[in-house]
């Protein structure tokens, strides 16, 4: 009866937690395809400027359901899948500090991933910075949830603090509502390779300092713990509730940021505070999204070929969230095909949505084969099978 229930457990999680990344990738590719239109003007913050009706509702719906949503929800489900590889450590008789030690390798091997990702691709890498964020809250793991909870609202009320003002500051010395895009037409590959080399230090520290994302790692954890998404059937009204504030919470903080260039038009310092606490409500999508999957998974008793096809790519996270970011390069950036200088926002959109089929297409693909995904492999192989001592052979024995 035991084992039928791990089984039960283990396809509950493969469906919620696995679903939950394979859409995950379609949010950020999304998210990182505008950024590289580097001819279209800049609009609201992140986004080119809306030129048609389409382009308009494009750029709502990023604001209200991608843009500082995406990140919060990888957040979430990377602190959770810490959790889950720390529990699986323990109950194979390891010791704490050896499970911390596996975390913190993994962690370690992430970072080198986004490096080399950062540096000879030239994508946007936030493998980097999640890598560090396991790092700094990897000794949390054996914690309980009262330290857990602590530790994600003093870090989210110091956000809180300090963010808005941040970015107000920025936009003000900027003197626009848009950040604008860093590509120029006559880049090439070595320059482009030469920028990326010197610059990728700076990125992770970009990313944490101006972005929370080790309050949604913590939350991550915390739900972990406490197995909701592995467990989801027997925390399906929690789920619930959560979800929908999670999300309610998401939306009425995007809310003002929709409003600018709009209705109302506030100075840059106001527009720069305004994005700060779209970031900052951002998280509350994660956790929210992260929730609804395990919901969603609760209401699917007989799995077809699209959850099939999603939990597949879900498996394989690593490996196609890099697929999808090269894609975007070769096709997008000035360094290879250039469509970002010719294409508007619908193109690209279109462009994104496209390379996140053919990743579904080609998981499915692999699953129906039972072939991991290429960088999980080396994963796995880098934190456990390099690491693992080889039995000394016995003197006299034969073999």
């Amino acid at each position: 009866m035991t084992i039928q229930k791990n089984i039960q457990t283990s396809k509950k999680r493969a469906i919620s937690l696995d679903l939950a990344r394979g859409w995950m990738l379609l949010l950020i590719v999304l998210a990182h395809a505008p950024l590289f239109l580097y001819n279209a003007e800049p609009g609201i913050m992140s986004r080119p400027e809306s030129i048609s009706f389409i382009d308009t509702m494009i750029n709502m719906f990023g604001e209200l359901f991608i843009d500082n949503r995406a990140r919060p929800l990888f957040a979430v489900l990377f602190g959770y899948g810490l959790m889950m590889v720390f529990e699986k450590q323990i109950l194979r008789g390891n010791s704490q500090r050896s499970a911390l030690k596996t975390i913190r390798r993994r962690c370690w091997y992430l970072i080198l991933f986004g490096i080399i990702f950062a540096v000879v691709i030239g994508g946007q890498d936030i493998l980097m910075a999640y890598g560090i964020a396991g790092l700094l809250t990897a000794w949390l793991l054996p914690r309980d949830n009262k330290t857990l909870i602590k530790a994600t609202i003093i870090i989210t009320l110091i956000m809180m603090l300090y963010l808005p003002l941040l970015w107000g500051v920025f936009l003000k010395e900027m003197n626009s509502y848009g950040f604008g895009v860093e590509f120029t037409p006559d880049v090439g590959y070595l320059q482009f390779f030469i920028e990326a080399a010197l610059s990728f230090p700076i990125i992770p520290i970009f990313i944490h300092f101006l972005f929370p994302v080790l309050p949604p790692v913590l939350i991550g954890m915390w739900a972990g713990k406490k197995h909701l998404l592995v467990n989801s059937q027997l925390h399906h009204r929690k789920l619930k509730k959560i979800a929908v504030i999670g999300i309610m919470v998401s939306i009425i903080g995007a809310i003002p940021l929709l409003m600018i260039d709009k209705v109302w038009w506030p100075s840059f310092q106001t527009a720069g505070i305004i994005w700060g606490f779209h970031i900052i409500t951002g998280m509350a999508a994660g956790i929210g999204y992260a929730a609804l999957f395990g919901v969603i998974a609760d209401h699917i008793k007989n799995p077809g070929w699209l959850t099939y096809s999603l939990t597949a790519l879900g498996k394989r996270s690593l490996t196609f969230f890099i697929f999808n970011e090269a894609l975007l390069v070769i096709l997008l950036s000035p360094v290879f095909f250039d469509l970002g200088g010719t294409l508007d926002n619908i193109g690209v959109t279109i462009i994104a949505v496209f390379i996140w089929i053919i990743a579904v297409v080609l998981a499915a693909v692999l699953e129906k084969l039972g072939v991991n995904g290429p960088l999980e492999s080396a994963m796995r192989y880098l934190v456990y099978q390099k690491y693992t001592e080889k039995p000394a052979k016995q003197k006299g024995a034969k073999y």
